[in-house]
């Protein structure tokens, strides 16, 4: 990876839950697709343009069955059944199952602080529906957090398509979740002659053949709009993932609290705001996304982790200082604060 137009890897290394602050620019792309979808944005780029059309209705089909497998939101999804058969083996299908696996291995790599078991905790918070509709404003919470109950107590056979949840544990893994789709769609639009990004929410995939020069990609607060009060970094990737994880949106209130999505498995509350962003690039999105979200939550210590493990990233703390680590890209003399 390097900064502004030229060409680099995304990097590896071993590292979600968190919004992303990353939009793809499309350099080199022949063709683009965009449109809603798991309560975020999703973008498709790909170098050959007699690919667009299939690829979309690929990314399309696969986020739908995503969401009929994973939504904490939808009564009929599957992960809702699995905790409704709480206690018991439960068979599940080829996507959940590996949705799953991921969401585990997240959990263990991260040192539990991406656990999918903290549904609970985000549900108490007041984060129980579409954030579309989620309150902006409430009365203080009527109980204090509660630490999540611990991704080690979830269950899950691989080999056999089935997991046992614990009674009482809701689960939460729409981050991680969204990271692997984006990988996964990724890799099933590419062929060995066309490349492409998949973007989730910023959450961002490659696979195939990159356009020449790389895909140009904009790193700042928020993948939607453009603009952040502390700058925003042009960067170019050719393979791997990028993902981002803050604070600054999916925001409410509660009494005389501002809550976030970013939830510490230890205490159950939200993660403190030490950092109003962290982007990681790492060998895949899912990789990244677990990371980042990692480091928001290891709030001091996340630089040091970082670079024990390699990973490129890019830290803004809560005043606008931009730390860089692993060989993350100088920033050009554009952005602002750095």
């Amino acid at each position: 990876m390097t900064g502004g137009r030229g060409q680099g890897t995304a990097g590896q290394g071993t590292a979600g839950q968190g919004t992303a602050g990353q939009g793809a620019a499309g350099q080199g792309a022949a063709g683009r697709l965009e449109f809603a979808a798991l309560g975020t944005t999703a973008t498709l780029l790909v170098t050959d343009p007699l690919r667009l059309t299939a690829a979309g209705e690929v990314l399309r089909s696969e986020l739908n069955a995503l969401d009929q497998a994973c939504s904490r939101f939808r009564p009929d999804s599957e992960i809702r059944a699995v905790e409704r058969s709480a206690g018991r083996w439960t068979p599940v299908s080829p996507i959940l199952t590996d949705v799953l696996a991921a969401a585990l291995r997240a959990a263990r790599i991260s040192g539990g602080l991406v656990d999918p078991t903290v549904g609970r905790a985000v549900e108490d918070l007041g984060y129980d529906r579409d954030f579309a509709a989620v309150p902006a404003d409430g009365p203080e919470l009527p109980q204090q957090p509660t630490p999540a109950p611990g991704w080690w107590r979830v269950r899950l056979d691989v080999a056999r398509g089935r997991v046992l949840v614990p009674p009482g544990v809701r689960l939460d893994v729409g981050a991680t979740a969204k990271a692997w789709a984006a990988d996964h769609a990724a890799r099933s639009v590419a062929t060995d002659r066309c490349g492409a990004l998949v973007s989730l929410g910023g959450d961002i995939a490659l696979a195939g053949p990159a356009p020449e020069g790389g895909w140009l990609v904009m790193v700042g607060d928020d993948h939607a709009t453009a603009g952040s009060p502390f700058g925003e970094q042009a960067i170019t990737l050719v393979s791997g993932g990028l993902a981002t994880s803050g604070v600054t949106r999916r925001t409410w209130r509660r009494g005389h609290r501002t809550l976030h999505h970013i939830v510490d498995p230890r205490t159950g509350d939200v993660a403190p705001p030490f950092w109003r962003t962290v982007t990681v690039a790492a060998a895949s999105c899912l990789d990244a996304n677990t990371a980042s979200t990692a480091a928001v939550v290891r709030g001091a210590g996340a630089p040091g982790w970082l670079a024990t493990h390699r990973l490129p990233a890019r830290l803004v703390g809560r005043e606008g200082r931009i730390l860089l680590t692993a060989g993350w890209p100088a920033a050009r003399r554009s952005e602002v604060g750095a």
